[in-house]
């Protein structure tokens, strides 16, 4: 068969010079492993296989063959109207249409609305389930556990090539992801994998693939994407310093603060990393992931701010990133604290987010239940800067204040400076340029948004909870960012189908079928 693999990076076209340059250079290298690898298996079970992944560059559409009898599409949650749109595209031309990735995860209820299939958690035989047909229309389709093994850098080549080189070679920014585990040992209510068990993949297929790259693709960026690399973190550097000094990759990962102590930065230093994004989060919340035991307020805030400047002394690319908004958040503090924190460490990047209720997280079921998620916005809006919940303990119009006052901050013509003159790479300052560029934008957003509320009654209604009528703000601006795609998609269909209350609890039913055997099976959903 002739199928198709496409991961959407974004949801817009492209439009003036920092966007295009942006996702050109930068969002282009975002792409995940499992699209990669479900190219792989189909090309192995004899089909014919398109891969691609879209970045702004172009109307998606054409980035894939129009006779496809399959067609796999991954994304996250942002860009679902888009894969929604795409979905209907492909099915009016006679292609079974399969939804993975994220999205896929948080939302299948809502995404059976467009596509045939939805898988979960899969593996080469589940794939192959789907292109002998074994599943009816309709399906949440899953292995049954989590993902044991994926496909080599070797074999996933042809795609890395397709995704992240310029005319066939790589360049500066090209990043090859690898895997070292799935799950996490965390359990923070915000996030996907919170109940899903830490696994270590195999030890002997990460030594092969880091080896593979020092010979093939000498000094290109290597990026973890485990959603906690250093939970194995001195097995896992074991592997690293099996490859002769000077030859080691250089490479960046995620992990929390609580990890990266002691002689484990210098070993940083050694396997030559250059970029670690751990998770601050709140000043309020989640401190067993930055190793402060119960301090929070400024007692955390110090401690935070020392092993960051410790940090640095042996990682030159550092990233923080914060949570605003939880629960826990109350009055100015906890963005004066963040605001304090960015001022003092100016060479730690801030990333800011709002807390969003992903389907299958104790958060969405908790503000499910508790009235306080606002239904009838589209997921495409499930992202920075829309409020998707109204927050505890903040009306909108001055939790947008904040919001703003801490933009600024992160802005700043002097804060830049500081910020430039500490890189010790031309790549860093070039990224920090670029992305002080973009959270300009994104201020512009928000100012825009807090506008809007401000002189728009029924937006003030909407995000208060005075009415469930969605306000013309969200309508115009999905068909903005849809362009002639908002064609296909109505007003209705726009309408989101939440999963309904209790699905993130250990105890609940699984909404699939594991694989019995070595067959696969699913279950229909409505």
């Amino acid at each position: 068969m002739r199928v198709g693999v496409l991961e959407i990076l974004t949801d817009s076209v492209s439009h003036g010079w920092l966007l295009k340059t942006y996702d050109s250079q930068f969002r282009r290298q975002y792409v995940s492993i499992p699209p990669q690898a479900v190219a792989v298996w189909c090309r192995q079970l004899g089909h014919e296989v398109h891969y691609a992944t879209y970045y702004g560059q172009s109307p998606p559409e054409e980035l894939l063959p129009k006779d496809l009898d399959v067609v796999f599409l991954a994304t996250y949650t942002q860009a679902s109207a888009l894969a929604y749109a795409l979905a209907r595209l492909y099915r009016s031309r006679g292609a079974l249409t399969v939804l993975g990735g994220p999205h896929a995860t948080s939302f299948p209820t809502d995404s059976l609305r467009f596509f045939d299939l939805v898988v979960h958690d899969c593996d080469k035989e589940s794939i192959a389930g789907i292109l002998r047909g074994d599943f009816e229309p309709g399906s949440v389709v899953s292995s049954g556990h989590a993902l044991e093994d994926v496909p080599s850098i070797e074999e996933r080549m042809p795609y890395i090539e397709k995704a992240s080189f310029v005319r066939g070679r790589p360049v500066r920014m090209t990043i090859v992801s690898l895997l070292t585990s799935l799950g996490c040992p965390y359990r923070c209510d915000f996030c996907v994998d919170w109940k899903n068990d830490y696994v270590m993949m195999p030890a002997d297929r990460l030594l092969a693939d880091l080896r593979y790259i020092s010979e093939h693709l000498p000094g290109v960026l290597v990026a973890f994407q485990d959603p906690n690399f250093g939970v194995k973190f001195d097995e896992t550097l074991d592997l690293i310093e099996q490859i002769p000094e000077g030859r080691r990759n250089p490479y960046i990962m995620e992990s929390s603060l609580s990890i990266l102590r002691g002689p484990r930065m210098h070993r940083l230093r050694e396997t030559n990393c250059i970029y670690v994004a751990p998770g601050v989060e709140s000043w309020t919340d989640y401190s067993n992931k930055a190793g402060v035991g119960r301090s929070v307020g400024h007692e955390k805030l110090e401690s935070v701010v020392s092993q960051f400047e410790e940090l640095h002394q042996y990682v030159p690319g550092l990233q923080a990133n914060f949570l605003f908004g939880t629960d826990g958040d109350q009055g100015e503090e906890p963005a004066e604290l963040t605001r304090e924190f960015i001022r003092r460490v100016p060479f730690v990047w801030p990333t800011l987010n709002i807390p969003i209720p992903f389907g299958g997280t104790p958060m969405y079921d908790r503000q499910l239940a508790e009235g306080r998620i606002l239904e009838e916005i589209p997921f495409a809006f499930y992202y920075m800067p829309h409020l998707i919940v109204r927050p505890r303990h903040y009306d909108p119009l001055s939790y947008y204040d904040l919001l703003i006052r801490l933009y600024r901050t992160v802005v700043s013509n002097r804060l830049l400076l500081r910020r430039v003159r500490s890189a010790r790479t031309r790549g860093l300052r070039t990224l920090h340029t670029l992305r002080t560029l973009g959270m300009r934008a994104q201020l512009a957003q928000l100012q825009a948004i807090r506008s809007r509320i401000a002189l728009d009654s029924e937006m003030r209604d909407f995000l208060d909870g005075r009415t469930r009528r969605l306000p013309a703000f969200y309508r115009e601006q999905m068909k903005e960012r849809l362009g002639s795609y908002a064609e296909l998609l109505s007003e209705e269909d726009m309408r989101p189908r939440l999963e309904p209350p209790g699905t993130a609890s250990p105890a609940a039913e699984p909404k699939v079928v594991a694989l019995g055997g070595r067959r696969p099976r699913a279950s229909a959903t409505g």
